[in-house]
């Protein structure tokens, strides 16, 4: 820690937004002031210092915040509302302060600060760290080295197994059947053990595991991978209700079904679409830079009269974005349908790391990244019957581009 880092000047963490994908965050809030250079978004977080007696003390006030400008994130609140925080070294201008973060199990991040000259200042410097990840020196446990080749080699097994028949996992660990049309995902999770979880956080051992239907193994450049399903946030979606928003810019079934409306079509940015006359547009987001120019920024769906038709908070976005999606895995998928539905993985898998939003956002301004919703509404007439599906997608050869590190593996040969 330099001599600046303390509770008075805050804690700086990084030059870019990149700290989301190291600290789960709760929720974000946006801080608009009409003002570009005090523009911020301030991100909670589940805080916890860790005691010289080994008990963990809440900081309930820690918080990120977020400067677009710049950008940078510092670190603040850490010490107000807690019971026992380590006030001497965090209130003082001292160089050769270390500062631990440490994420646990259930998303809290747990804290501990050593002096200069504390035992545990010198055995860290005798032990070192692993890589570095911004201002961060990381230093991986026993148990965590190596967690990309266990990925790899867990595909590689699942890619052996062949035909997997149909099936996912409930939040007691329990094997049950799928027969849904999109069980590729739940069965592939099934086999490497993921159980739905409570909160934004990597699937498997720090990974994000995107399945994506194919053809054929050989030709995975054009599958149309869905990135994320965010409900909308704002416009007539949230304040008139869905049933309202499919009324005044849905359709009727193309295919005849009767009684039925819906609300799809591909959205791309700065276009018109036919079926729903919606354009996609970015409010606060600067394309030439590539950066968050206002915190209460948004993804819009805006209709001919320029109403907000649906919106999606940047603030929103980021809270699944980074942190979920910083090391993502990609992995093809056939289906088999003729008797039990059964699913086979492919040894050509794509692997990211290292993403930011603003990433997502420069691709979505270059119709690269697009909404494709899959809305309907049943019995239009009587009772409706509406089923809710806003997906972002994008198509796989496109995928290198969200990631600052990109490789594509053939796991049959490792």
């Amino acid at each position: 820690m330099s001599p600046n880092d303390n509770s008075k000047n805050q804690m700086y963490l990084a030059g870019s937004f990149d700290i989301l994908n190291i600290l789960p965050i709760k929720e974000i809030k946006t801080v608009a002031t009409g003002d570009w250079s005090k523009e911020r978004f301030k991100a909670s977080l589940s805080f916890k210092w860790i005691g010289d007696d080994f008990n963990l003390y809440p900081a309930p006030k820690s918080q990120l915040i977020l400067y677009p400008k710049y950008p940078e994130v510092r670190f603040s609140g850490f010490l107000i509302g807690c019971q026992n925080p380590p006030s001497e070294l965090m209130t003082q201008r001292l160089a050769g302060r270390l500062f631990f973060f440490g994420v646990g199990s259930d998303g809290s991040v747990l804290g501990y600060v050593a002096g200069p000259h504390s035992e545990l200042a010198i055995e860290y410097q005798n032990y070192g760290y692993s890589y570095e990840y911004g201002v961060f020196k990381v230093l991986e446990l026993p148990k965590l080295v190596n967690n990309k080749q266990r990925l790899i080699n867990e595909l590689k097994r699942i890619h052996d197994l062949g035909w997997i028949k149909s099936k996912r996992l409930d939040r007691a660990g329990r094997i049950l059947p799928c027969l849904a049309p999109n069980c590729g995902g739940y069965t592939l999770e099934a086999e490497l053990g993921i159980t739905p979880n409570g909160y934004s956080e990597p699937d498997f051992l720090g990974w994000e595991i995107k399945q994506f239907g194919v053809a054929n193994f050989n030709r995975i450049s054009s599958a149309v991978i869905t990135l994320m399903t965010p409900e909308p946030t704002n416009g007539v979606y949230v304040k008139e209700g869905t049933e309202s928003f499919i009324r005044q810019y849905g359709y009727e079934d193309k295919s005849g079904k009767a009684d039925r409306m819906n609300f799809g079509g591909i959205h791309r940015f700065g276009l018109r679409q036919a079926l729903t006359s919606l354009k996609l547009e970015l409010v606060g987001f600067d394309r030439s830079s590539g950066k968050i120019r206002n915190s209460d920024g948004r993804i819009v769906l805006l209709d001919v009269n320029e109403n907000e038709a649906a919106s999606w908070s940047f603030s929103s976005m980021l809270l699944h974005w980074n942190r979920k999606h910083n090391q993502a895995c990609y992995i093809p998928s056939l289906c088999e349908k003729t008797v039990d539905r059964q699913y086979r993985y492919g040894n050509n898998v794509i692997l990211g790391s290292g993403t930011d939003f603003q990433l997502f956002l420069s691709q979505m301004a270059l119709g690269n990244i697009y909404y494709d919703p899959g809305i309907k509404m049943e019995n239009a007439s009587s009772k409706p019957l509406i089923k809710k599906r806003s997906q972002f997608r994008i198509i796989s050869k496109n995928l290198p581009f969200l990631y600052k590190s990109n490789e594509s593996l053939d796991v049959s040969g490792i």
